[in-house]
């Protein structure tokens, strides 16, 4: 008798203080549990973990060996709280740096110099060795690094990272770098967040987009000891938002 088809597995990281705290609720579980069954592979683990870096590298480093394919999902935005590519790169025990082709392809999408920002390039930095997976919603790439897929948070852009590799059934793994038409983004909340972060090194942000009322928006969470330099920094942040033609309305936790 024919030995039964080995069952091939997936881990599913994903990674955010805002998700643990219930800020944001998470949207791309049973997207990509539906996606990686068309492709015959089984979800048969998810983890909800901190921004915390030894967590990240620790968790990272025990489900690759344990499962065929690891997902995480989170953390590879341009604000300070964004440290999911430097975790990975830690948990294989590489560098990082920006990769030359997400660099070309962001330089391509902002046109302007002055728009491409130091923020912005945070998501051109991809581990040692890494390979791109295409983003065609807002064109900063997610990567694979051997059977770890690191894809972004924003259930649009993580779609879209899901959809830009292929796998046959039975879970070889899915391959390479696809190219295809970009798509321009559709908001600039990530522009708010990447001009925002630079202004507020001294303080952590959190950066949560959502989409409501048929707009994009994103909450920008402030957090620090010091009760003035929060209140100093907030009214900073709105005028940065209003100096964008955004809207800004500020809320105290």
């Amino acid at each position: 008798m024919p030995e039964p088809a080995k069952t091939v597995t997936a881990c599913l990281l994903i990674i955010g203080n805002e998700i643990l705290s219930g800020r944001t609720k998470d949207a791309n579980l049973q997207f990509l549990a539906l996606e990686l069954n068309k492709l015959g592979i089984r979800l048969t683990e998810v983890r909800v973990i901190p921004d915390i870096e030894q967590t990240v590298v620790d968790t990272v480093n025990e489900v690759r060996k344990k499962f065929d394919y690891v997902f995480t999902t989170g953390g590879i935005g341009p604000t300070h709280d964004d440290i999911t590519a430097d975790c990975i790169a830690k948990a294989f025990g590489v560098g990082i740096s920006e990769h030359p082709e997400a660099v070309a392809r962001m330089t391509r999408h902002y046109g302007d110099a002055a728009l491409f920002t130091p923020a912005r390039r945070r998501m051109a930095r991809v581990p040692h060795g890494g390979t791109l997976v295409d983003n065609p919603v807002s064109v900063a790439p997610g990567f694979q690094m051997e059977n770890v897929f690191t894809f972004a948070g924003i259930p649009s852009v993580h779609a879209g990272h899901v959809r830009r590799h292929e796998a046959p059934a039975g879970g070889r793994r899915p391959g390479g770098v696809t190219h295809g038409a970009y798509q321009p983004p559709r908001g600039h909340h990530r522009r708010t967040a990447g001009r925002a972060a630079e202004a507020l090194d001294d303080l952590d942000i959190g950066s949560y987009p959502a989409f409501r009322n048929g707009k994009t928006s994103v909450s920008l969470v402030l957090r620090g000891t010091d009760d003035a330099r929060l209140a100093t920094a907030a009214a900073e942040l709105i005028v940065t938002i209003r100096k964008m033609n955004g809207e800004a309305e500020e809320f105290v936790q």
